[in-house]
């Protein structure tokens, strides 16, 4: 081969070198491109149908649908189960001086909780604040029954949904009967923001508490603040209190709410005789512990549907801790 045609063979291979790599290079980038793109709209765009995106899990927002369970808080019914996955416990005096337990739930609740008991004319006026909550119970007065039917609740009885329901043998009835959440239907948020609750840091310091007690004629209740773990720790008669789900039950922050409480008249409708009833709507005195420290406060509800509102003796807001919540009505 003479020069000219070896210099013009090697100037045509390197030209066929010099476009293998081109597309060579390219084709790497194009497919970088098209992985980017796959990648970008891999979610929501390739959810199965009919499958709403994930999203991760995180603390209740405000105004969040509730669960509200009515538990058993007898001797025979302990320990309960559910009480230490709940975000918002209510104490309500009921007959003979002995207490039930409303158990609220935002997020998702435990499989189980129990034991389940009936509704009181109490309920009818507390949980409105939460919009329209499922409210879980064993039953009701016939008194009770057609005001209970008209209230801003999803009722979710065994009546309505008796797949729900099961009872534990090993128990004495009526303190045996359970349900499983899961399959009672959602309720719906309150309309306003925030919700029936708001949580922050406190106002300024209050006064320095390691202990505190409620007391009902059949039951005593003992608070003690644990600063390592932030909680305060539940005791019922003496005694931890415990649920199954998750050991000693506690709170970030507990409240004495002091209500009118006096018992259901005849003559007015869908309330039960002699029942007491805790009114919930108005305003009155209270007693805020958080922190370790106890606030002296006043509490606000102006109607059935606003969220109760907790504030220091002058006018300052009093957010909660964040955490769970105890809130024992009492009598004024």
């Amino acid at each position: 081969m003479d020069s000219g045609a070896a210099s013009f063979y090697r100037r045509r291979m390197n030209r066929r070198r010099w476009r293998v790599a081109f597309v060579a290079v390219a084709g790497v980038a194009v497919a970088g491109l098209i992985a980017t793109a796959l990648l970008a709209g891999r979610h929501p765009v390739a959810q199965p149908a009919g499958q709403p995106a994930a999203t991760p899990a995180a603390p209740a927002p405000p105004g969040p649908a509730a669960l509200a369970v009515k538990i058993d808080n007898v001797p025979e019914a302990l320990p309960q189960t559910g009480l230490g996955s709940a975000d918002v416990i209510y104490v309500e005096p009921v007959e003979g001086g002995l207490t039930r337990l409303i158990a609220v739930y935002f997020g998702r609740p435990p499989a189980v909780v129990g034991p389940v008991r009936s509704a009181r004319g109490s309920d009818l006026g507390l949980l409105p604040q939460y919009g329209r909550p499922t409210l879980a119970y064993s039953g009701a007065a016939p008194e009770l029954l057609p005001s209970l039917a008209a209230a801003p609740l999803v009722n979710a009885s065994p009546a309505q949904f008796p797949q729900a329901y099961f009872r534990d043998d090993t128990r004495p009835a009526p303190h045996n009967l359970y349900v499983r959440p899961g399959l009672l239907p959602r309720g719906q948020p309150p309309d306003a923001t925030p919700g029936p609750h708001t949580f922050g840091p406190a106002p300024g310091p209050g006064v320095a508490a390691t202990a505190y007690q409620v007391r009902y004629p059949a039951a005593t209740f003992d608070f003690v603040w644990s600063a390592p773990a932030r909680r305060w720790s539940i005791s019922l008669a003496g005694a931890p209190l415990e649920s199954t789900e998750s050991g000693p039950v506690t709170a970030a922050t507990v409240v004495e709410q002091r209500v009118e409480v006096r018992p259901g008249d005849p003559t007015e409708s869908g309330v039960v005789n002699g029942s007491p009833l805790a009114r919930t709507v108005g305003t009155g005195d209270a007693v805020v512990l958080r922190d370790g420290q106890r606030y002296p406060a006043t509490w606000v509800r102006p109607s059935p549907d606003a969220p109760t509102r907790f504030r220091t003796p002058a006018g300052d807001p009093l957010p909660l801790a964040p955490g769970p919540v105890w809130i024992l009505l009492t009598p004024a």
